[in-house]
């Protein structure tokens, strides 16, 4: 039962910072013609800050919780 909950806060967590990358236009900072690595670096940076998130918050809840 416990990995289940942390397989869905890993999920949870990278939809949510993926919807939050979402806003910032990262056409400003790409060349003309690279939709498919700004579309990379989205993937990549959404699942980086959902990983982090979701640590933080596994460890909050295993050091404060219980």
């Amino acid at each position: 039962m416990n990995d289940i909950l942390r397989i869905g806060l890993y999920l949870v967590s990278f939809m949510v910072s993926a919807y939050a990358l979402s806003g910032v236009d990262f056409g400003k900072f790409m060349r003309k013609g690279g939709e498919l690595r700004m579309q990379l670096l989205l993937l990549l940076l959404s699942l980086g800050l959902g990983y982090i998130v979701a640590q933080f918050l596994l460890g909050l809840s295993t050091n404060y919780f219980m």
